[in-house]
């Protein structure tokens, strides 16, 4: 290379001073133009089978609700409020009577009623049992259907709670209260009563499958009576 070449050169490049902003500013630029440009994807459309699922699906939810509130509610309550129940058919309109048991044999005498201090939405069933001789054994049942959305709220007897053995249990449709008493225990002479308490659905609730036993033992053998009850509240 020729030596004053050599040296114009080396003059030029002690003398240069690159433009630092403008360098930069083509960075930039040219940075913005490699970056892609993101297209907005359209909204995907539900494929056909699916929106006939869904529409199924809507279908039988609100038949499903349908049937719920036809069922769901006990007869006698106000209309409008709750679905009307179907009605039964003869055959299980007929109430059980404690077993088809007598209301009285031998000492024992007894009945089912309603507590009047019931409302629209709790019931009490009482059942009385008088005996005319001491008892050295006593079994008392009481089974409430479970209609009417019932749900057991409480029990209690007239005599004393140590000398039973209370039990409370849904057993094949009905909620059955049951009273024992304890071995070595004795039921007194005269009128004893045992009650079973329980919300249902709001009104009237009907009580005619509704029934109750009381096996009792006496000095001269053992007896047993049961019954029904007529409506509820």
């Amino acid at each position: 290379m020729d030596e004053d070449l050599r040296e114009r050169l080396h003059t030029a490049a002690a003398s240069h001073r690159p433009d630092r902003e403008r360098m930069l500013a083509r960075i930039e630029r040219g940075m913005a133009e490699e970056t892609p440009v993101r297209v907005p994807r359209a909204p995907r459309t539900p494929r056909p089978w699916l929106r006939v699922a869904g529409a199924t699906a809507a279908v039988c939810g609100v038949l499903a609700a349908g049937a719920f509130a036809a069922t769901s509610a006990g007869p006698g309550e106000p209309e409008g409020v709750r679905g009307v129940a179907a009605r039964p058919s003869p055959a299980a309109q007929e109430p059980v009577r404690g077993g088809a048991l007598p209301a009285e044999n031998g000492p024992l005498w007894s009945d089912g009623s309603l507590d009047p201090h019931g409302n629209r939405f709790w019931s009490q069933s009482n059942v009385t049992v008088r005996t005319t001789e001491p008892l050295t054994a006593l079994t008392v049942e009481l089974r409430i259907a479970l209609n009417g959305r019932v749900n057991t709220t409480g029990a209690w007897r007239s005599l004393s709670e140590k000398d039973f053995r209370t039990a409370v249990r849904e057993e094949d449709g009905y909620l059955v209260y049951r009273w024992t008493l304890k071995p070595g225990r004795r039921v007194p002479v005269g009128t004893h009563t045992f009650a079973g308490q329980y919300n249902h659905a709001e009104g009237v609730r009907d009580a005619g499958r509704d029934d109750y036993t009381a096996r009792a033992r006496a000095a001269g053998g053992p007896a047993a009576v049961g019954g029904d009850f007529s409506e509820s509240r």
